[in-house]
This record gives structure tokens, sequence and C-alpha cells, in this order.
């Protein structure tokens, strides 16, 4: 695994040279804005199939490159890691492209469509020695650290369930989220959320899986995705919606307590999180502890962290591994929802 420029003569970390696959409205106006604040993340290169589009892009951002090309991009030596927001079907192809093409990738999610094709992304990185991660911003923000750590040190005593609801209104005929042939719908989209964050809370993999799906009647879509997924005597329950009223939450349940994370998933940049500790011992939540954190941008601490494993050859939070896993739960849900019953992970 390439370590090049690792550090400065002080031995501090220098930064890690960025180029970003597309332009899409989330790259610019979501995830690139916090990682161009990150002390190890330079933004050096964006490449569209528009170049037109792509240098907009890079004088909006101050990114010092324009590429007309994927390909482009790929070709440039300087470039040492890739961040792909491409639409969700070209998400396997061009991290494929890119780890061969000597880059360290980090992909948005979904990392593919399917178990069978996201495992070809490990032979990838075996072939390549180059780090692949999907881009769950989330196991990033601390929020979801503290929980994590509140989980493993018993401080709710045993957990037995998470419940997750995330959704958001959007019959945009036009917008990719709303066409099945790339990848669109609920549970790729936001239900990839509640999978992923329960089997990092739990610790470990669910062994089956039931779902009921309702499917929009013009687009083909899972418009409204619920499902179960049973952890061996524990459970995670969630439902997740492309056409319902703006909401997101999380609650795990233990035998001694209960957090909630407010605003789990679309962690606010500009002000603070909280969760809640609550041992249960009134109904209407007035025995919950609050706990704020800091103001902090998930997607700059995202990209530092992955940075930081490219210089120092560590692991990342959210390996190729676990992305395989996490398409494997999703792959078993959309089987039961055609087959009525409980599939096996």
């Amino acid at each position: 695994m390439s370590t090049a420029r690792t550090s400065d003569v002080s031995g501090t970390l220098t930064p890690v040279r960025w180029g970003i696959l597309g332009a899409s409205r989330f790259a610019l106006n979501v995830s690139l804005p916090g990682m161009k604040n990150g002390a190890l993340t330079e933004l050096r290169a964006i490449a569209s199939r528009d170049l037109t589009k792509a240098k907009s892009a890079a004088r909006a951002l101050g990114i010092p490159k324009a590429y007309g090309s994927y390909e482009e991009l790929l070709g440039d030596p300087e470039i040492e890691a890739v961040y792909n927001p491409l639409p969700n079907h070209m998400h396997v192809e061009w991290t494929a492209k890119a780890a061969r093409a000597g880059k360290h990738v980090l992909c948005e999610k979904p990392i593919a469509l399917g178990a069978e094709e996201a495992d070809t992304l490990v032979r990838v990185q075996k072939e390549t020695g180059k780090i692949i991660s999907e881009a769950f911003m989330v196991r990033s923000h601390p929020q979801w650290q503290q929980a994590k750590a509140w989980v493993e040190s018993g401080r709710i005593g045993d957990l037995v369930s998470v419940q997750t609801a995330f959704s958001y209104f959007n019959r945009d005929a036009t917008n990719i989220r709303n066409q099945k042939d790339v990848g669109g719908g609920a549970l790729y989209d936001i239900g990839c959320y509640a999978v992923n964050t329960s089997r990092y809370l739990f610790g470990r993999e669910p062994k089956r899986a039931i779902a009921l799906i309702e499917r929009d009647p013009d687009f083909g879509t899972d418009r409204l995705s619920s499902g179960l997924l049973d952890y061996g005597g524990a459970h995670l329950t969630f439902s997740c919606s492309t056409q319902a009223v703006p909401y997101q939450r999380v609650n795990a349940f233990g035998t001694k307590g209960r957090i909630e994370i407010e605003i789990p998933f679309n962690a606010p940049a500009h002000q603070p999180c909280k969760i809640f500790l609550d041992d249960g011992s009134t109904l209407n939540c007035s025995s919950a502890q609050v706990t704020s954190f800091p103001i902090v941008d998930q997607y700059c601490l995202q990209g530092e962290a992955f940075s930081r494993a490219v210089r120092s050859g560590g692991p990342v939070e959210n390996s190729i591994e676990i992305a395989v896993g996490n398409m494997r739960v999703i792959d078993a849900l959309f089987r039961s929802a055609e087959s009525g019953r409980w599939e096996t992970i």
C-alpha cells in the first residue's frame, strides 16, 4: 500500500491529494465542502463528462484541476485518493478502475447493487493493495461513537432492540433516487443506514431478515420499505420512505437503559448535535440525560479518517468487507419482500 509523501520534516502527516469523480449536487453542496476543510484532505482535481460542469465545480470549491473525463483524472499521477459519488449503478465499475489506476477509493453508499457485485471489490483491493471503503460518514461522528461506547460498556445493559425511522418526500421523476434502473429507491438510499448502524451498535451480523416493500406505481422504486433483522436474541426494526414526511430518529433499547439519537444521519454541520441516555424511570422521557457535542462536519471527519489511514497504513472504520456485509443484508431484505418469508443472510 502506497504511503508516498507521508510526512514533512517535522513528522506531521501531510495532506492526501484527492480527486473527485463527478460533480453531483450532493457532492458539491454537502460532502465536498466538508472534506475541503480537512487538514489531511487536499481536493486537487474534479472530473465530469461535461468539462464546463467540471470547471464550474472546480471554481466554486477552489479545486485547481478540472477534467472532462473520469479517465483523465485517474491518469493524473498526483492524485492519491478518489472520492466516488457517482450514481449507484456506477460505483463498482469506477471504484475498481480507480483502484487499478493506483488510487485509494472512498465510494458513496450503497457501494454496489448487490453483495455479489460488491464482493468483486474485495478482490480488487487484494489485487491492488489500495484501500476501498464505503462512505458511511455517520461512523465518524462523535455522537455515534459515544452511543457505541455506551453500548459496549454496558451503560444500558444488554442491547436488545434498535428502532430506526428515516424518511423524506420526493416524487420528482427526474431525480435519480426515483429511477429504478440506476439503483433508486428507499432501501438503497436510506434504509442502508439502518442496516449499517445496527450492525455497528450490535457489533455482529444479523442471521435473517424479513421485509415489506411498497413500490411507486410510476417509478417502480420502493417508496416504503420496512424490515426486521434477527441478531439472535436481539432485533433491528426499521421503516424508510422516499414519500413521507421528513424525519429521522434512532432508539437503542437495552435491559437497563435507552439511547436516543436525535438527528442520526443528516447531522448538521452548523449546530451541535445531542443524544439522550434514559434509564426509563419516567415514561415521558424527563429522566433522559442530554449529551451535546461540539459543532463538527461528519464529512470532514470521514475524509480525515480515510486520509489518515492512507498515510499510516492503518484500518478504515467502514472497510470493504463491512460494505459487502451490508449488501448481503439488503439483498436478503429484497428477497424477503418477494418471497414473503424470512430469508437467511
